[in-house]
């Protein structure tokens, strides 16, 4: 017996719409709460993760008559003696004496750089070169083979290659110079090869604590709840303001990178006080969004003269006897009292938009804004932290 056709039903229209109702109001209720959010790893730094300085004093050779002058700079001179030594050279005398030895292709220069984390031996890292000595130039030159130490006094890498400069120096036969950039530094990439590593292995952690680039009680308790809610244990917990201490899981002791891979992308939104940063010697003012301020009634004004000097000539008329031609002066002075600008009242609790919005109304500029809110603030209706750089 041949099967039985079955008619296909045809494709509802109202599921497609269904759909689509169910997509925007799935993008609707989660808009609102990653609209400020941030990664963990963007706002905190994990324990261990961190770079370390390196520094080191070397030599820069080759440069094109624009080195130390070893006759003004003795730590050069004794450098360049010392290093020619270990090469076997030697160029003392009886007495000790260096002589009357000046070549000016030499710089004595500071040599700085950063240890990446977890930096494996044989590694390469940038390096910076900047000249200690009266060195005009370092474009052309090449470093040394130059030791870099930490803080605790090892040799965590060695540096040495072509320096790479982004200024330069010219000068002309009557003393004219011309100088773009700073050509007594430069930088050397690649330049060190990481020769020791520091010992620290994360899988080995029973623990892991998280620091707060911006220190708040608010932030570190929204922190642990991410990292408990994702663990499903309450295993992270805020111990002061800027650390998060996380208790890694029995069954995630040996994928400590893999716990931390996943914790970084869970995401926070962090609080922050209230606070006006104000530097005065730019005149740059950045407000927070949290700043609030009482009812307040502002008022400014200054007495403004303006003196303008146009002074005309007068001349005779054609074919006078006698005529001279003489200036005239014409002076033009303005005041200006501050009469047009009015008594303006803030009222109580206004968002950080309408403070803009009503300061600006009194077309007063940055620096003038400055005093105001210095002066709001000793007032007592600057509800926020008033920090001068």
């Amino acid at each position: 017996m041949p099967p039985v056709p079955v008619a296909s039903a045809a494709p509802s229209p109202v599921l497609p719409l269904v759909a689509l109702l169910i997509g925007l109001l799935a993008a609707v209720w989660a808009g609102p709460a990653t609209a400020g959010s941030s990664r963990i790893k963007d706002i905190a730094d994990f324990e261990g993760v961190r770079e370390n300085m390196l520094i080191g004093y070397g030599l820069v050779v080759g440069l094109n008559n624009t080195g130390d002058k070893l006759t003004n700079i003795p730590y050069t001179k004794e450098s360049l003696a010392g290093m020619l030594e270990r090469l076997g050279v030697n160029i003392r005398d009886k007495t000790g004496s260096m002589g009357n030895i000046d070549p000016k292709d030499v710089a004595a220069v500071m040599v700085t750089a950063t240890l990446p984390p977890f930096a494996r031996q044989g590694s390469r890292i940038d390096v910076s070169v900047s000249a200690m000595g009266d060195a005009k130039d370092l474009r052309g030159g090449t470093l040394l083979v130059t030791p870099l130490i930490g803080a605790d006094g090892e040799v965590y890498a060695v540096g040495q290659g072509q320096v790479a400069t982004g200024g330069f120096t010219a000068s002309g036969a009557s003393g004219s110079s011309v100088t773009k950039g700073v050509p007594t530094a430069g930088r050397i990439a690649s330049g060190a090869i990481v020769e020791r590593e520091l010992p620290f292995e994360m899988n080995h952690l029973d623990s892991v604590k998280i620091s707060l680039r911006n220190p708040d009680f608010t932030t570190a308790r929204r922190v642990a709840q991410a990292i408990n809610s994702y663990l499903g244990n309450e295993l992270a917990r805020p111990i002061d303001p800027g650390t998060v201490q996380m208790m890694v899981p029995p069954n995630a002791r040996q994928s400590v990178v893999d716990l931390l891979t996943d914790v970084e992308q869970l995401r926070v939104e962090p609080d922050q006080i209230a606070r006006v940063v104000i530097d005065e010697n730019s005149g740059t003012i950045v407000m927070g969004e949290n700043v609030r301020i009482s009812t307040v009634a502002i008022a400014q004004g200054q007495l403004t003269i303006r003196i303008s000097e146009t002074p005309q000539v007068s001349q005779p008329s054609p074919f006078s006897e006698g005529g001279t031609t003489t200036v005239v002066p014409r002076s033009d002075i303005e005041v200006d009292d501050g009469g047009g600008k009015k008594l303006a009242v803030v009222p109580n609790r206004v968002t950080l938009q309408e403070l803009v919005e009503g300061l600006n109304s009194l077309g007063i500029g940055p620096r003038d804004l400055i005093s105001i809110l210095q002066a709001v603030k000793a007032a007592g209706a600057l509800q926020a932290t008033l920090e001068t750089m």
